[in-house]
């Protein structure tokens, strides 16, 4: 990432910072904070009996659920529901960008209309998102303008409002010609067979409206009740906006329906005539076996904002979507050892603070301290460190003998 991005980036991150400031260590907060760590544990160490919870009641309430096991089954499944479409809208999901599911479909012609204003800047400039809730906080607002200007070919002033109303009008015209809505799903609530959506700007309840609704989520993000899912992305949103509530909260709980005639349930009234989700595994019942620590995260990208590397490298230090040294720790699950290895295992200096910094207290540090040990066993370690272990193997020193 150019330097000029990283200064953008930290900008935004300490702005974020102020506004989180107030807010993180009240006592409200504080309570919450435990109240999620419970949640999210024990929701962890259940979750396969939460995941075959949430299939039966999920059914139940009229969605219908597809079990993916890896990337390659997620995207299939989503193409063969969406093939005949031209175009689909589509809402912000890391779990998406972890399946590089937009890079997919267009492969196979299929146009992606990304509909969060952040994903659709950073659609237009073909770069890397550099927030999980804020994707374009490398870009100033010259830049942008600058981006979306040669987007519609005309001038559009370096202003805020001006920039909104130029990419919104773009999204809500093609949006009319889409069938489709693909998102993603904060929590997932296993008892009450409902998904629960946070959003700031609208969007996803737009594309809730679309015929076919299609939901992506990996399995960790199950919990049991939706008391329990409002506890999560409350916390979350907390975490990641330095806000107490977004500006939206869906509850997707079945397609569409009215029973305003005499009690006679009818399907198809204005929102999905269909709800698909589709749970991703993809690594992560490998992760429970194995570190089951790293399913404990809610998304709030707090790990990554004080950061000493990720503020220093950017997203080139984590995993697609999943940044941060926690998206390192998932890519040896959701890949292998030579992915992991190059998404930066050996870039982290251990120093803890993603640790300090998380609401959960994840361990990320201590799992990547792991991670190195195991990779060292497999032959895969920076060139210096085997120059050091052969001069002490070799000299009973670190340092080489002067010539």
């Amino acid at each position: 990432m150019k330097r000029s991005q990283l200064s953008i980036m930290n900008r935004s991150f300490t702005k974020l910072n102020e506004r989180r400031s107030t807010l993180i260590y009240n006592e409200d907060t504080i309570n919450l904070k435990q109240r999620v760590q419970k949640i999210r544990k024990n929701s962890v160490e259940h979750l396969h009996l939460l995941l075959e919870k949430a299939q039966e009641n999920l059914t139940a309430n009229g969605m219908e659920v597809i079990l993916a096991k890896d990337a390659e089954e997620a995207r299939e499944s989503i193409y063969q529901l969406i093939k005949n479409e031209d175009m689909i809208a589509k809402s912000k999901s890391n779990t998406a960008g972890e399946i590089q599911l937009s890079e997919y479909l267009e492969s196979r012609d299929v146009e992606v209309l990304e509909t969060d204003l952040g994903d659709r800047i950073v659609q237009f400039h073909t770069s890397r998102p550099t927030h999980p809730i804020g994707p374009a906080c490398h870009l100033n607002m010259e830049k942008i303008a600058e981006v979306v200007s040669d987007k519609f070919q005309r001038e559009v002033k370096a202003e805020p409002r001006a920039i909104l109303e130029t990419v919104k009008k773009d999204i809500l015209e093609k949006l009319s010609q889409c069938k489709v809505g693909i998102t993603g799903a904060n929590s997932v609530a296993a008892e009450d067979g409902s998904l629960l959506m946070v959003h700031n700007e609208g969007n996803i309840s737009l594309l809730t409206m679309l015929d076919l609704h299609i939901v992506l989520v990996g399995i960790d993000k199950l919990v049991p009740t939706l008391e329990d899912a409002m506890s999560v992305v409350k916390l979350e949103t907390i975490y990641a906006t330095g806000k107490t509530v977004p500006a939206y909260m869906n509850v997707v709980s079945s397609p569409s329906k009215t029973a305003d005639i005499e009690q006679i349930l009818l399907k198809d009234m204005y929102g999905a005539k269909r709800v698909v989700l589709i749970f991703l595994d993809n690594g992560r019942s490998r992760a429970l076996e194995e570190k089951e620590e790293c399913l404990w995260c809610i998304g709030c990208g707090a790990c990554i904002v004080n950061c000493p590397v990720y503020t220093t490298l950017g997203p080139d230090f984590g995993y697609l979507r999943h940044l941060g040294g926690r998206g390192i720790v998932l890519s040896h699950f959701i890949e292998n050892d030579e992915v992991c290895y190059d998404s930066g295992l050996y870039q982290c200096t251990l120093c803890g603070l993603c640790t300090v910094e998380c609401p959960l207290e994840i361990p990320t540090n201590n799992m990547l301290e792991d991670l190195r040990k195991e990779s060292v066993k497999k032959g895969l370690y920076l060139e210096k460190h085997g120059e050091i272990r052969e001069n002490i193997r070799k000299r009973g020193s670190s340092f080489k003998q002067e010539t």
